[in-house]
């Protein structure tokens, strides 16, 4: 089954068609990743927004979570522009991809652990498929131990911590970052400063690696 086809999550596909009725013109499918396809890092955050990734069908666009990432992505040199809007806007990433833990929008953007599980196997996948990533960033505690379940790795030897390094036995280097949603930046629990010491963080990680 592809992803787009994926309804192995009946909460998450039902809420899906109450969207799609109620919002005929938004994506509201499973949305895929986005970005270089041979990209050394790959960013992975939580689960598409309802008026962001849901209605655009990027991931991180159009909504407030993306804001933060797109500016700093684009500072960094890993995009093309610094606003990303729609998903016909033009703007293209360079060695940098972007996935979701949960590729389907979740009531009160909050996914269970069974749907967690069941669609950890596209990123898996995606894992598997993509030797040239070298970093791995993970935008918030679900997508860190998204990544570990994904590479079958034991949760409790790498604890998550904002700014965080996790070696990792492929070689692969997972950092962590706190989530850019709209909660942790307007209460500066994640900061444009701290967030851009992350993305230092990654630079350095590439620059070794390449």
């Amino acid at each position: 089954m592809s992803l787009f086809d994926c309804t192995d999550c009946p909460r998450l596909a039902e809420f899906l068609s109450e969207v799609r009725q109620k919002h005929p013109d938004y994506h509201a499918r499973p949305v895929a990743p986005f970005g270089d396809p041979r990209a050394r890092l790959l960013i992975v955050g939580l689960a598409p927004g309802m008026h962001g990734a849901n209605r655009s069908g990027r991931p991180f666009t159009g909504d407030y979570a993306g804001i933060l990432l797109y500016e700093t992505l684009h500072r960094y040199g890993f995009a093309s522009r610094p606003v990303s809007v729609a998903s016909d806007d033009g703007l293209t990433l360079t060695d940098c991809r972007i996935t979701n833990a949960v590729k389907c929008l979740p009531p009160q953007n909050k996914p269970e652990t069974s749907e967690i599980r069941t669609c950890n196997r596209f990123l898996r996948d995606e894992l598997q498929a993509s030797p040239e990533v070298r970093v791995i960033l993970a935008l918030g505690n679900v997508a860190h131990k998204a990544v570990l379940m994904a590479l079958g790795l034991k949760q409790g030897a790498f604890v998550f911590a904002h700014d965080a390094r996790h070696a990792l036995p492929d070689g692969r280097v997972l950092i962590d970052s706190y989530h850019c949603s709209r909660y942790n930046t307007q209460t500066r629990r994640l900061t444009a400063a701290s967030f851009a010491a992350v993305f230092d963080r990654v630079r350095q990680e590439l620059e070794h690696a390449a």
